[in-house]
């Protein structure tokens, strides 16, 4: 951004700010443009779009609100329209579809939201649902039913192992752990910039976490650990191990000189990526990563991952890295 006064381009900064919402107060990274030559301070309308977005993440997680994709996949699970959601749920007609979009629900609504994910106690809401559409409600009641059936024999322990807390908060870059994001973002990078497990682990830090800086929440909602090679995702070897065994990529193995192996991941033609899992934001990110670092060698990203500050403060304890470092990335 050029500034208004002077002409001249103006870099991002940011500053930790309070700022206040519905009676309380939020500190979060505030960024802006800062004109060099007055030292004022400008922001534009996604600026400040991203800014607020920063503040509804901590009041999410602070009063334990859904996301605006949570609140729509529960609604997508159970197959029935925004409006009759809104209704079975004691909304206005419209509410529960704002809410879809990215409305704040008031603490109320947002424990109704809450139950309502929870097949069992959403079958409860349904029963209680007075309506004249009797034949929608005994449908309803039988999907949901049998939703419960195959809940209690479908198992999640794997994926919720790999990806840890299932909640969404600072350390998940407020967004809840989506195994089929970050398996297409490995199968991206895979086909792409074919790479040593080393890169692969960077990519994908950089990619969740300049999503964060950009947009406010990262894209797969990993946890990302700071170890002697830098960062890297919870369970990252677990993970890639099982996707080459789901032939979703290859794992090839390379002998070292010296001993050992180094395993190298490569994409599948018949396992293409599924670029529809995700945003249009998203899919800008992914490619900004795959262009800085395609040519990187290992030890290179390794040694630009060791100039981050999310490394350098995290490594020592060998600790979880919360996504507000995304906020001081050097190398995008």
């Amino acid at each position: 951004m050029k500034s208004p006064i002077t002409g001249k381009d103006m870099p991002l900064a940011y500053e930790w700010r309070k700022v206040p919402f519905r009676k309380e107060v939020f500190k979060i990274p505030y960024q802006y443009y800062a004109c060099q030559d007055t030292g004022e301070a400008f922001t534009t309308t996604a600026l400040d779009e991203l800014n607020m977005r920063m503040v509804y993440n901590q009041y999410r997680v602070k009063h334990k609100i859904p996301l605006p994709e949570e609140i729509q996949k529960t609604r997508v699970g159970y197959g029935v329209s925004a409006s009759r959601m809104g209704e079975i749920l004691g909304f206005g007609p419209n509410t529960y579809g704002q809410y879809e979009k990215g409305d704040m629900p008031t603490t109320a609504n947002a424990k109704l939201l809450k139950m309502a994910e929870v097949p069992t106690k959403f079958l409860e809401l349904v029963h209680d649902w007075d309506t004249n559409a009797q034949k929608a409600k005994a449908a309803l009641t039988e999907r949901v039913q049998a939703l419960i059936t195959a809940q209690q024999t479908h198992l999640k322990g794997i994926e919720l192992y790999l990806m840890g807390s299932p909640t969404a908060d600072l350390f998940s870059g407020f967004k809840s752990p989506d195994y089929a994001k970050l398996t297409e973002m490995i199968v991206f990078f895979a086909g792409q910039v074919p790479c040593f497990k080393t890169k692969m682990n960077k990519l994908l830090f950089y990619t969740d976490f300049a999503m964060f800086k950009q947009h406010g929440q990262s894209i797969s909602g990993t946890r990302y650990r700071a170890i002697p090679y830098g960062p890297v995702p919870n369970n990252f070897e677990s993970i890639f191990e099982g996707l080459a065994r789901q032939d979703v990529i290859d794992m090839i193995y390379e002998e070292l000189p010296q001993g050992g192996q180094k395993q190298f991941l490569k994409g599948r033609a018949d396992r293409p990526f599924n670029k529809a899992v995700f945003t249009a934001n998203e899919l800008a990110v992914l490619e900004q990563v795959q262009e800085r670092f395609k040519t990187t060698m290992p030890f290179e990203i390794v040694e630009i991952s060791h100039q981050e500050k999310a490394w350098i403060e995290n490594e020592p304890a060998r600790a979880f890295i919360n996504y507000n470092y995304a906020l001081d990335l050097k190398a995008l």
